[in-house]
C-alpha cells in the first residue's frame, strides 16, 4: 500500500472546512504553530496549512490508521508548512509533545520547527462530543499546560446552550450518540466554558456556524 493509498474521507470536512477556516484566519496568532487535536482523516489540517501559512499546522491523532491518512494526505498536496503526526491522547498527563523532540524534515534537513516556531493556538474539532468527558478535561488540562498568555484554543462541533439542546437534529444527534456509547454526548456549553476557566482560558467569542454548529474561541489568561 502507497501512502496515496491510506487516505480516509470524513464528508463533513468538505462542508464545514470553508466555515471554519474564515473564522481561523480572524481569531489564530499571525505566525507560530497550530497544534490541532484529533485531526481525524488529516483532511482539515493540510486543507487550513496550505491556506494559513506561515503558520505551521501540527496534527495529532490517537489513531494509528488515521495518522497514516494524514500522512498520506499530506504528501498527497505537497504541504510544506505541516509536521507528519502526532500520536496524542489527550487524557494523557503529559502529551508528546511536551515531553519529546518534534521533528521534522525541511528542505531535505530534519529540523525542529518548534524551537523558533513554538506552539501558539490548539484547534480541536468535532471531538469532545464523540469522547468521554475526560477527554474534554483532558484538552483544557494540556492546553492549560502548553499555552501561555494570549493563545488561543478553538472548539468546533454541536452544543448545549443553557442545558438545552439548539435544534432538533442536533437533540437526534445526540440520542445516537449515546447509542454508541453512554459516555458520549453533545456538551452543555457551560460546563465546557467552566472546565476552560479552571485551566486559566478566557471565553472570547462564540460564532453561529452552519449546521447548528458553533465556533467556541477561548484565550488564555495569566496565571493567577
Amino acid at each position: 500500500m502507497t501512502p496515496q493509498d491510506a487516505r480516509q474521507y470524513a464528508p463533513a470536512t468538505e462542508r464545514n472546512r470553508e466555515p471554519i477556516l474564515e473564522i481561523l484566519l480572524q481569531v489564530l496568532p499571525k505566525s507560530g504553530t497550530i497544534l490541532e487535536i484529533a485531526s481525524g482523516t488529516g483532511e482539515h489540517a493540510v486543507f487550513f496549512a496550505s491556506r494559513l501559512s506561515p503558520r505551521l499546522w501540527l496534527p495529532t491523532d490517537a489513531n494509528l490508521e488515521l495518522r497514516a491518512s494524514i500522512s498520506a494526505w499530506t504528501e498527497h498536496n505537497a504541504c510544506d508548512n505541516v509536521y507528519p503526526p502526532l500520536e496524542l491522547d489527550v487524557r494523557e498527563p503529559v502529551w508528546a509533545v511536551e515531553r519529546e523532540p518534534v521533528w521534522a524534515v525541511e528542505k531535505g534537513e530534519v529540523t525542529q520547527w518548534l524551537d523558533r516556531e513554538p506552539i501558539v493556538a490548539i484547534v480541536n474539532i468535532n471531538m469532545i462530543h464523540i469522547s468521554p468527558w475526560s477527554a474534554c478535561l483532558g484538552l483544557m488540562a494540556g492546553a492549560g499546560r502548553i499555552l501561555k498568555a494570549g493563545g488561543i484554543l478553538y472548539l468546533y462541533g454541536p452544543f448545549k446552550q443553557g442545558g438545552e439542546h439548539t435544534a432538533a437534529s442536533n437533540a437526534a444527534f445526540d440520542e445516537y450518540l449515546h447509542t454508541q456509547n453512554q459516555e458520549w454526548g453533545v456538551r452543555n456549553l457551560d460546563d465546557v466554558v467552566a472546565a476552560a476557566r479552571a485551566e486559566h482560558f478566557i471565553l472570547k467569542q462564540i460564532y453561529q456556524m452552519p449546521a447548528n454548529n458553533l465556533s467556541v474561541v477561548f484565550e488564555r489568561a495569566a496565571n493567577e
